[in-house]
């Protein structure tokens, strides 16, 4: 996945602040729910040194997502008094947390749009005979999306309303008006709804789109303030990995099997996050939480240890946790990310890199 829509969280130097809060909807009181955690975090965020202009900044934007209904969390970061990215979960963080350090903690943002899959649901409602011969309406709604992170930020919806008689002639029409939106994300169609109505459409569709579509069943509401086919997103696309992403794990085991521009293992990796050769890392998991690189000012500037930093020139290197370190190196160095099930490919340490370029200075 591309790591572009963390670029304005690193536009800003720290310290930081992060915060990962579960804002669920579906309990009894849940502002008093929220409030009573956001003073729990606040109070450690005081403690750890953030001031408290900051800390009134983010206090204006916490449970801010009262209109996404159920289960869902919401991530913030600030500097410098100012808030600096914010946005929706689609599940509650498995604990909250609040964290002031010099880099912010974005893995487990990035961890929830993993695998950032597109998608197209469409949603067709029917109530009448399986006939074009009668009176009534058929009803289209949809939406792109790229799941998981759209289930609590769905996308533009289309909206249609035909009547009966005419649908047959009409779902040419809107299934090339489909066509076009699919194409612009590269997505395939999740289709739900009437059998019948929706029978007629995925028949009418582009030939391409067509044969992407994957039809569900099961109850299909469109008004539950989340993303369409919501329930039937998760049956379609758990485990699965996004096309782009499985190509380029693809093109890794191609590389890897004639000696060519790959790095495995984490020391090779950072090596080459040091020199901005990392088109795409590969990650089993994010790194444990007790795993830990030197950093020093500039995206580039980790290693596994203070002697190496400092070798290059680095003054005053610190000692950050791995993952924040990996992704600021990503986003400075406009690199990918890839979280690739152990089952698809294990990787030394489980990390790895797809390379933009080798040359005799490059890590074996």
């Amino acid at each position: 996945m591309r790591l572009s829509f963390l670029e304005p969280l690193y536009a800003e130097p720290g310290p930081y602040v992060s915060v990962y809060l579960d804002t669920s909807r579906d309990v009894d009181q849940p502002e008093r729910a929220i409030d009573l955690r956001w003073r729990r975090l606040r109070a450690s965020l005081s403690r750890q040194g953030a001031g408290r202009t900051l800390l009134n900044a983010l206090e204006e934007v916490v449970g801010s997502d009262a209109a996404v209904p159920g289960m869902h969390g919401q991530a913030v970061f600030a500097a410098h008094d100012t808030l600096v990215l914010d946005g929706e979960l689609p599940h509650p963080p498995e604990r909250d947390s609040a964290r002031y350090g010099t880099l912010p903690d974005a893995m487990p943002l990035v961890s929830q749009h993993v695998p950032e899959i597109p998608y197209l649901a469409v949603v067709v409602h029917y109530g009448g005979l399986p006939t074009a011969e009668t009176h009534g309406w058929v009803t289209l709604e949809a939406e792109t999306g790229a799941w998981p992170a759209s289930t609590v930020t769905p996308g533009e919806r289309l909206r249609r309303r035909v009547a009966v008689a005419t649908w047959h002639r009409a779902a040419v029409r809107i299934g090339h008006r489909l066509d076009e939106r699919a194409r612009h994300v590269h997505a395939d169609a999740v289709v739900g709804g009437d059998e019948w109505a929706c029978n007629v459409l995925v028949r009418r569709l582009p030939r391409g789109l067509r044969d992407s579509v994957v039809r569900v069943g099961g109850p299909t509401p469109t008004e539950t303030g989340r993303a369409l086919l919501e329930p039937q997103l998760d049956g379609v696309f758990r485990g699965r990995m996004a096309v782009h992403d499985r190509e380029l794990v693809d093109l890794f085991v191609g590389r890897r099997a004639v000696r060519g521009p790959v790095a495995e293992g984490l020391a090779a990796s950072v090596a080459a996050l040091q020199r901005g050769q990392v088109a795409a890392l590969l990650l089993n998991h994010p790194p444990d939480a007790s795993r830990r690189l030197w950093v020093g000012e500039r995206p580039t500037q980790l290693a596994l240890t203070e002697a190496e930093l400092v070798s290059f020139g680095v003054r005053a290197p610190r000692e950050e946790p791995a993952d924040e370190a990996l992704v600021r190196a990503l986003v400075g160095t406009g690199a990918e990310l890839v979280v690739v099930p152990e089952r698809e490919l294990r990787l030394p340490e489980r990390v790895g890199a797809l390379l933009r370029y080798a040359d005799a200075g490059t890590p074996s």
